[in-house]
């Protein structure tokens, strides 16, 4: 650990404990340690720091960087204690290691939130994952290297017409690969510190063949969600943490060829007209792609990924999200062919949980699921999958939602499952379970069981048809029985936070009650949640269909003497 003193213009000094790594320094947002002050160049130079010492290089910065009042090159040099660091307007005062001193944080890893000043520039900062290999002060130069590569790589192979030739996927690859490794070696730029020719060449023949960056973060089973905005930031979540990573598209170009690549083969476009799109992978992770000139930033993907092996309630179970009593309760809410409807916020975890109720569904019933991009994962044999299709170049031929709703009514489903609830479908979708196809499952995006009824109440009216109010209202306490809460909660983890039965009407109001309810016990040393799951003390008022039906129900699981739960979440 290196003990150093930041003297910043017009602020009070800044003691730093700097780990052991590699920190690139300048005045851009997308470098580790950003100083935003005169005199300091985008990417003016990088900090090596080993266990009690420093080393360090200029990057070509345009006012240079002095040590002790030298100037210093390119060339990594050892920073003796007590030494001068001038960077522009900013000097680092270099100190000996302290024994026993608090290890510090790397600069591209902010504290937590409650360390954090409010007034500090640090809480901007994003948290780096190391993911290609390449440190984060060669990337500018490596995004040159390909740059120059991709150039020539396109006048000597031209995949199109080698694909429209009718070439093997495998000798496509070889003659990539081989094109790719001969560019590289023509080329007089030298590779800089750390970076082997066979990472680049593999991040060019990714870019070339496959889906570039994203083909390393998508084989990542500990990566949830990738965040692509515009070439240089890619984001991902690791963990349930957003992280910013060291790898980056080549250019523009590059991101719009992945986005192509994704939605090609569904028979979907992205252009100007059409700068919006929603596909899926061939492993059914849901993708939406955004360009210029509605994306400032650039060409935007968004990837929410799917695991290869889906989630189980068993594994909900120990990751905290939900209980087994709540989970053998709606169990017995699906094979008793009550209605649900999940709500909860983006990413909070609905769609998973749906395909884990859907789980419960009997494997002798016909089953039908409508998606606006198909992602749920059941494996039942009696299963009809629809996906939704949007207008083609002409602005003809759009399916909606809505449309394969109606058109499944015709379909003798026993259960239909829809991804989300977003629209006019929604009252379809109340008239379907009130009048015989009941036992449905649904998504919505409400923050509270309570929210979710309004909103159904606004889908509901985007329709276009002129319903009173407590027609809706009546429709609605009708169909749904259970609303299951789900939130994403500050530490990543995500919870069943509440699990409601709607009860009867009381003039205009819908009546609801509480079975069960997540309650917080605070926060643990390392920043993940701390709570339990407990009843209110409520009896759901389907018991009596409980029993006439054989399924077996502890009641006991109501009762409101509190019982912890397991702690944490994923």
């Amino acid at each position: 650990m290196v003990e150093v003193i930041l003297k910043m213009p017009g602020q009070p000094d800044s003691p730093l404990s700097i780990p052991p790594g590699q920190y690139q320094v300048g005045s851009s947002e997308a470098v580790p340690i950003q100083l935003p002050f005169v005199g300091v160049s985008k990417l003016h130079c990088v900090i090596q720091a080993q266990d009690s010492s420093l080393r360090i290089a200029d990057l070509g910065s345009s006012n240079g960087t002095y040590l002790n009042g030298q100037r210093i090159g390119r060339e990594f040099v050892n920073v003796p204690a007590d030494s001068d660091i001038e960077i522009g307007s900013v000097h680092i005062i270099v100190g000996a290691a302290r024994p026993g001193s608090k290890p510090g944080r790397p600069a591209s890893a902010p504290p937590p939130p409650s360390e954090v000043p409010a007034d500090s520039e640090q809480q901007f900062k994003s948290r780096i994952l190391a993911v290609s290999g390449i440190p984060m002060s060669a990337r500018p130069l490596v995004q040159e290297i390909k740059k120059q590569a991709h150039s020539e790589l396109l006048v000597r192979l031209n995949m199109k017409r080698l694909a429209l030739n009718s070439v093997s996927e495998n000798d496509l690859e070889e003659k990539a690969r081989t094109t790719i490794h001969e560019i590289l070696n023509e080329l007089s730029i030298p590779l800089p510190a750390g970076v082997t020719q066979e990472k680049i060449e593999n991040e060019l023949y990714h870019e070339a063949i496959g889906l570039g960056p994203l083909e390393d973060l998508i084989a990542r089973d500990d990566i949830t969600e990738i965040m692509v905005n515009g070439p240089d930031n890619v984001y991902v979540e690791h963990n349930g943490i957003l992280y910013k990573t060291d790898t980056a598209f080549a250019d523009d170009h590059q991101v719009l060829a992945a986005i192509e690549r994704i939605v090609s083969p569904l028979g979907r476009r992205i252009d100007e007209s059409s700068p919006m799109v929603d596909a899926r992978l061939k492993d059914g992770s849901r993708v939406n792609a955004i360009i210029p000139p509605l994306s400032l930033v650039g060409p935007s993907i968004t990837i929410r990924k799917f695991a290869k092996t889906p989630l189980t309630v068993e594994k909900l179970v120990s990751y905290g999200s939900i209980t087994a009593e709540i989970a053998h309760f709606l169990d017995v809410c699906v094979k008793l062919r009550k209605n649900i409807l999940i709500s909860g916020g983006t990413g909070s975890g609905k769609t998973t949980l749906l395909n884990i109720l859907s789980g419960y569904l009997p494997a002798t019933e016909r089953i039908i699921t409508i998606e606006d991009a198909a992602e749920l994962q059941l494996r039942q044999e009696h299963l009809v999958r629809l996906e939704s299709r949007p207008a083609n170049i002409e602005g003809k031929g759009e399916v909606t939602i809505r449309d394969l709703v109606r058109n499944a009514l015709r379909m003798r489903p026993d259960r239909i499952v829809i991804g989300e609830c977003r629209g006019g479908e929604a009252l379809d979708m109340l008239q379907a379970m009130n009048t015989g196809h009941d036992g449905s499952l649904t998504t919505i995006h409400a923050n509270s069981p309570r929210d979710a009824l309004a909103r159904l109440e606004t889908l509901v009216l985007m329709a276009g048809f002129d319903l009173p109010l407590r027609a809706i209202r009546e429709q609605i306490a009708s169909a749904i029985s259970i609303i299951v809460q789900i939130n994403r909660e500050k530490d990543g983890s995500r919870k069943v936070v509440c699990v409601s039965e709607i009860t009867k009407m009381e003039g205009d109001i819908i009546t609801m009650q509480d079975l069960f309810e997540f309650r917080q016990d605070g926060w643990s040393e390392d920043g993940r949640l701390l709570g339990h799951f407990e009843p209110t003390g409520a009896i759901p008022t389907f018991i009596e269909d409980i029993r006439r039906a054989n399924l077996d129900l502890d009641l006991s699981m109501f009762s409101p003497t509190p019982r912890a739960g397991k702690r944490g979440g994923i």
